[in-house]
């Protein structure tokens, strides 16, 4: 357990430095703290999706990003005893988080061009219920290169790592569902 502690550490040392390179905003709850969610606009590179609630998100149309703050995350998971724990934990997380980012885009300059939120996860299971549409990933190669990129946290946060990671996601909400879900006025 201390290699993955020692893992964390340079992970938590390097974390600063790639928030810079991504332009990544903190989003953050009634009491001023950070949430577990970073996020930043992108224009949507896809192919055309039809949400479950109707909305349908095209080729550039504007999205917020949401990004789990890793190391925030696995600070408190990395010492729980099962992978079931570490789940409830996370999706316990980002639906506390989830209001604060509706109140993110309502402040917004382009909230009203801003169609919704979007996550590319291996962390998927149970997100219909926080009201996520999830979608694969179509193109082979960006599968590759997300299935890379998130390896080290499932390799942090795998109760065993002899386990095959699952193929990662989008996780996309409307604008609209959100609002409906989560915001708090």
């Amino acid at each position: 357990m201390q290699w993955k502690q020692n893992w964390l550490y340079i992970w938590s040392m390097i974390d600063p430095i790639y928030f810079q390179f991504t332009r990544l905003n903190y989003v953050k709850n009634a009491l001023g703290d950070r949430t577990i969610i970073r996020v930043r606009l992108m224009k949507y590179k896809g192919a055309k999706i039809i949400l479950s609630d109707g909305t349908i998100i095209n080729k550039n149309d504007l999205l917020l990003k949401i990004h789990l703050h890793n190391v925030k995350l696995l600070r408190k998971i990395i010492n729980y005893p099962s992978d079931i724990r570490r789940a409830l934990t996370t999706y316990k997380l980002v639906e506390e988080s989830l209001p604060f980012v509706s109140h993110y885009i309502k402040g917004h300059q382009k909230r009203e061009e801003i169609k919704g939120i979007i996550g590319i996860t291996t962390l998927y299971k149970g997100s219909e219920r926080l009201g996520f549409d999830v979608f694969p990933l179509k193109n082979k190669w960006y599968k590759r290169f997300k299935q890379i990129a998130l390896f080290p946290i499932f390799f942090l946060s795998a109760e065993k790592i002899s386990k095959e990671m699952t193929a990662p996601m989008y996780l996309i909400m409307s604008k609209k569902v959100l609002e409906k879900k989560y915001s708090k006025n």
